[in-house]
């Protein structure tokens, strides 16, 4: 494993109070670097230094709006006085409204695209003179299956996902001869809150149409037992429970 060791370097983890960025920030943290994670309110970020402490992980909270070019370029200098220069961001941060297009407001559309696509290029902004300056640096960017598909009422998100896609291969294309890395990553579907709302019963009882449509190309049903922990061995090196 010392091959995938991150001793020594610096991640950044977006909008990782809960979900899949807590789960990645603690991932990261087991492969050894120093982490920290942001959330926009003190709040969020309360509740996100508790299920690190919980979880065992020292990781570093910070206020900050990703749609903010001064709160960003702050949080990056703070991170850079406190654990140094990022070395791995992890542009995690996002929302989703479910609204169909034509009901939909240009503001919810725009607010969409601006923290979806708008926040991630601020981010990379933000820490890439660093990493041209250190000649070194891996950028992850969290897309989605909708950076590939269109589906009814997700237009905002599809654009801003299809945008990331492009600004990922753009950036790893123009910072390359950096040794700068830049990939995009498309989780699928998974129960976080986010996808909560695909997950409801219907009024009937019923699962909802698009959970079972999930479910229906998922080998195993859905049906994996609740003791699966899903964290790399790397993070918790003792066997896991099947």
């Amino acid at each position: 494993m010392e091959m995938f060791s991150l001793k020594g370097k610096v991640a950044l983890v977006t909008g990782a109070a809960h979900g899949i960025g807590l789960e990645m920030t603690c991932a990261l943290a087991g492969a050894g670097a120093k982490v920290a994670f942001n959330a926009r309110t003190a709040e969020s970020v309360e509740k996100g230094m508790a299920a690190y402490k919980a979880a065992g992980v020292d990781a570093e909270g910070y206020v900050c709006d990703v749609t903010d070019q001064a709160q960003v370029e702050g949080m990056v200098a703070a991170i850079e006085k406190e654990l140094g220069a990022v070395d791995i961001p992890v542009n995690n941060a996002g929302i989703i409204k479910r609204i169909p297009m034509l009901e939909m407001e240009v503001s919810a559309f725009k607010e969409v695209i601006d923290i979806d696509l708008i926040g991630p290029f601020i981010m990379a902004r933000a820490v890439l003179p660093g990493m041209v300056k250190k000649g070194a640096g891996k950028i992850i960017n969290i897309c989605s299956m909708m950076s590939e598909l269109g589906r009814e009422t997700v237009a905002a998100y599809a654009a801003a996902k299809g945008g990331l896609k492009m600004l990922t291969k753009n950036i790893a294309s123009e910072f390359g001869e950096h040794n700068i890395q830049c990939n995009g990553i498309g989780p699928g579907y998974i129960a976080t809150s986010q996808t909560a709302p695909l997950r409801q019963k219907q009024p009937d009882g019923s699962p909802h149409p698009f959970d079972s449509f999930i479910l229906a190309k998922t080998p195993a049903g859905g049906a994996a037992p609740k003791t699966w922990r899903a964290r790399p061995s790397f993070w918790r090196p003792e066997p896991l429970t099947l």
